[in-house]
C-alpha cells in the first residue's frame, strides 16, 4: 500500500520545504476549515472520530496493517509493541468518553456550539460559550504517536484546522493516522496538515507561528522557552515539558498469587512503548514487610520481562542507545559484585531488558528501553524523599495498593505534587479525560465568553 501525497510529510525525503509552502498550507487549512469543519456539530464529529477508532481496532484495517508491517523498521518498535500501544489509544475513542470529556472540561456538551448554561450558572443568570482557535499548530516530540494523535483528535473536536510539525524522520505513524482520517472523511482530512523538519528551523517555523492562533509544543523546558519567545503576542501557547514517572508497590499486595499479578502489571508498564514515554516508570519503589521482599520482587520482574521478550520483543536499538545500556550494566555489575545492597538481572546476549535492585530510595533516571530500577523502601514517605530532586517533574505514579489504602496514598501523592495516580499496569494508558500535567486538555485551548443575562 502506497500513500498518496496529501500532506507535506508525504513528499520525497529529498524535497525541500520553503517558508512559502508553509504559509500557503496555513491559508489552505483556514479555507478548508471554514468550508468543511466550522459548521459541523459536536455530535457529528464524535460519530466520525468513534468510527475512525473502531476501524483502527480491526486487524484487517489497511492503515493498521501498514503500521504493523512497516512500523518496526520506521520506528524501532516491534509489531507487538505497536499493536498494544495503538489499541490502548483507539479503544478510548468512544461516544461515552467524548461526552464525559466535554462535560468535564467545558461543563456542557453543547458549549462549543452555542451559549449555554449549566445548572449552577442558571442560578446566577449566567451562560457561556467556548471558542476554539481557527488554526492550531502542534510541535511534537519523540516517537510515541499517541500524544500527537490525541492532540489531533482534540483539535478536530474543537473544530480547529491543524498543522502538525513532527520531528525529522518521526512522522510515519502520524501520517498514517492522518491518511486514515482522509479515507474515512476526506473533508476533515483536508483540515489537517502533517510536515516534518528538524527542530529550530526558524525559516519554516516563523511563518507557521505567524499564521497560528494557538501553538502547542512538547519537549524539554529549554525548547519550550525558545518557542514561546518567538511567538507573536496574540498567539496562545500551551507547552508540555519533560516529565518523569515512577511506581509504588505496597507490601500488602505482595502475597501469594496476587504478587505475581502485580509483577505482571509492573512489566506491562516497563514494556509499553519500550518505556520511552513520560508516563513510563524509571523506578519501581517496593515497600518492605510483605511476604515477597523487594529483592524477590525484582527477581520475579526479571523473569516476567524475559517472558515478555519472547512474545513482545523490544526491537532493535541504535548502536549508541545499546552502548549506553551496556555501560550502565557494567557499572552495576561491579557494584553488585562488591555490595549485597545491589543486584542485577539482565537479558543474555542482548540489551533487551535489565533489572537493577538497590536498597536505596534515591530516584534515578533510567536509560529506558526496558531498563528498570527496583528500590526497597519502608513506606511511601521514603520514596517521596528519594524522589525530591525531581519533585516538580513527576507526571504519573503507578500505584499497587489495597482498596482501603489507595485513596489515602493517592491524596499523599497529590499533596506532594503528582498530577496523575493510576493503577500499576496502566501508566501508559491515560484515559481520554486525562488532565495532562494537571490541566484541562480542552480548557487550555479555548477562549471563553460569559453572558450575564
Amino acid at each position: 500500500m502506497s500513500l498518496p501525497n496529501y500532506f507535506l510529510a508525504d513528499l520525497p525525503a529529498e524535497a525541500d520545504l520553503s517558508p512559502t509552502m508553509v504559509t500557503e498550507a496555513c491559508h489552505t487549512l483556514r479555507r478548508n476549515r471554514e468550508k468543511y469543519l466550522a459548521g459541523r456539530s459536536t455530535e457529528n464529529l464524535i460519530r466520525t472520530l468513534c468510527k475512525l477508532g473502531e476501524e483502527w481496532l480491526q486487524p484487517e484495517f489497511s492503515f493498521r496493517k501498514l503500521a504493523l508491517e512497516q512500523g518496526p523498521e520506521e520506528t524501532g518498535f516491534s509489531a507487538a509493541t505497536l499493536g498494544n500501544g495503538l489499541d490502548s489509544f483507539f479503544k478510548q475513542l468512544t461516544k461515552e468518553n467524548f461526552e464525559a470529556l466535554l462535560e468535564q472540561d467545558l461543563g456542557h456538551g453543547m458549549r462549543l456550539e452555542e451559549i449555554v448554561a449549566t445548572d449552577a450558572e442558571e442560578q446566577t443568570d449566567r451562560a457561556a460559550i467556548a471558542t476554539a482557535p481557527e488554526l492550531l499548530a502542534h510541535i511534537t516530540a519523540g516517537d510515541i504517536p499517541n500524544a500527537t494523535m490525541n492532540s489531533i483528535v482534540l483539535g478536530l473536536l474543537l473544530r480547529s484546522a491543524q498543522f502538525v510539525k513532527c520531528a525529522s524522520g518521526g512522522s510515519f505513524l502520524t501520517r498514517l493516522f492522518a491518511h486514515s482520517l482522509y479515507e474515512v472523511e476526506p473533508k476533515l482530512g483536508a483540515c489537517l496538515e502533517i510536515a516534518a523538519w528538524r527542530g529550530g528551523s526558524t525559516a519554516l517555523e516563523e511563518p507557521l507561528f505567524a499564521q497560528s492562533d494557538c501553538v502547542t509544543a512538547a519537549g524539554n523546558d529549554e525548547t519550550l522557552a525558545a518557542i514561546q519567545r518567538r511567538l507573536p503576542r496574540r498567539t496562545r501557547f500551551v507547552g508540555y515539558g519533560h516529565r518523569v514517572s515512577f511506581a509504588f508497590v505496597t507490601s500488602a499486595v505482595l502475597s501469594g498469587l496476587n504478587a505475581r499479578k502485580v509483577v505482571e502489571r509492573a512489566a506491562a508498564d516497563v514494556t509499553a512503548w519500550n518505556q520511552l514515554g513520560c508516563l513510563s516508570p524509571h523506578v519501581i519503589y517496593v515497600e518492605n514487610g510483605g511476604k515477597v521482599l523487594p529483592e524477590q520482587f525484582a527477581a520475579m520482574l526479571s523473569e516476567e520481562l524475559a517472558r515478555r521478550e519472547e512474545v513482545e520483543p523490544r526491537g532493535e536499538l541504535s548502536v549508541e542507545a545499546a552502548a549506553v545500556i551496556s555501560s550502565r550494566r557494567s557499572f552495576y555489575e561491579v557494584r553488585a559484585a562488591n555490595s549485597e545492597e545491589t543486584r542485577l538481572w539482565r537479558s543474555e546476549d542482548s540489551t533487551a531488558w535489565t533489572v537493577v535492585y538497590e536498597n536505596d530510595g534515591r530516584f534515578q533516571m533510567s536509560c529506558l528501553n526496558r531498563f528498570i530500577y527496583v528500590k526497597s523502601v519502608e513506606k511511601l514517605d521514603e520514596a517521596l524523599a528519594g524522589a525530591d530532586a525531581v519533585r516538580d517533574q513527576v507526571s504519573t505514579v503507578g500505584l499497587a495498593a489495597p482498596e482501603d489504602k489507595a485513596q489515602g496514598l493517592g491524596t499523599q501523592l497529590a499533596r506532594w505534587g503528582v498530577s496523575r495516580v493510576c493503577p500499576l499496569g496502566k501508566m501508559q494508558e491515560p484515559p481520554l479525560m486525562w488532565r495532562h500535567d494537571g490541566r484541562l486538555a480542552l480548557g487550555e485551548l479555548v477562549r471563553w465568553t460569559d453572558w450575564e443575562r
